[in-house]
């Protein structure tokens, strides 16, 4: 998943230096768009829409809270951190109430500001993926119990977790659980967990910002190899071969 960054901010020097500082810092973001008025700011949401969004509070023709209240209307929500000079509780509160995330005081370093988006950018990439599975199910239907066992899959894929964990939780047997998976869902509790694992690691792979090795202690599994050994499986290439063919299409 390739995202966007917006910067709005009149001061030239901050949104310039910010910007530049992110694109030798990370690659994250395929795009970052800069905008000195809340006006260039707006119409770059809604002509671009940018996933996540680093705006100043007091900004030229149109405020901060003014362009994040005209995109919302518009339907476009933007991950959004807000920086002012302002310590206000108002400011904030306004802020808040128009969905941004983090509320930052100037002055602030840019690698502080880039370690908080990193990881707000982790947080909208789980989301989207989850939301993705959510949009199946509705589709589909799905057994209650069923449902619930995937549910937990999702929640704790991460960790060393086992199909008991799920029958305790259930407070159903473990045989029952396999087949309650296998049914509805066509695969075991193993086969099902990797599953999750894979997803979620080709969010991270696609945008390419990560080792593999990273990727794979990070979704759950404890040995890079074995890692590999699964992603091809599932997916008929190694990790390596997907994240360049992504990088080809983008």
């Amino acid at each position: 998943m390739s995202l966007k960054l917006l910067i709005a901010d009149d001061e030239y020097v901050i949104r310039t230096s910010v910007a530049k500082y992110f694109r030798l810092h990370t690659d994250r973001f395929s795009q970052i768009y800069e905008a000195e008025t809340g006006e260039e700011a707006l119409d770059i949401l809604l002509n671009y829409r940018p996933d996540m969004l680093l705006i100043d509070m007091k900004m030229p023709i149109k405020s901060g809270v003014e362009v994040m209240k005209e995109a919302e209307k518009a339907g476009v929500k933007p991950v959004t951190i807000v920086l002012s000079g302002y310590e206000d509780f108002l400011y904030a509160k306004q802020a808040l109430k128009f969905g941004a995330k983090e509320y930052l005081l100037k002055p602030v370093r840019a690698a502080d500001i880039l370690s908080l988006l990193l990881k707000l950018a982790d947080q909208y990439v789980e989301q989207n993926c989850q939301n993705d599975e959510m949009k199946k199910r509705q589709i589909w239907g799905e057994n209650p119990l069923a449902l619930a066992a995937k549910e937990y899959i999702e929640e704790h894929y991460q960790e060393d977790i086992s199909v008991s964990d799920i029958a305790d939780k259930l407070g159903i047997s473990e045989s029952y659980v396999s087949t309650l998976l296998k049914t509805n869902e066509g695969e075991g509790f193993v086969g099902l967990l990797h599953q999750t694992r894979i997803e979620r690691a080709c969010c991270y792979l696609e945008q390419g910002y990560l080792k593999n090795y990273e990727i794979a202690y990070k979704v759950g599994f404890k040995d890079e190899k074995y890692f590999t050994k699964v992603f091809k499986k599932i997916k008929g290439v190694t990790p390596k071969e997907y994240k360049k063919g992504n990088r080809r299409e983008y």
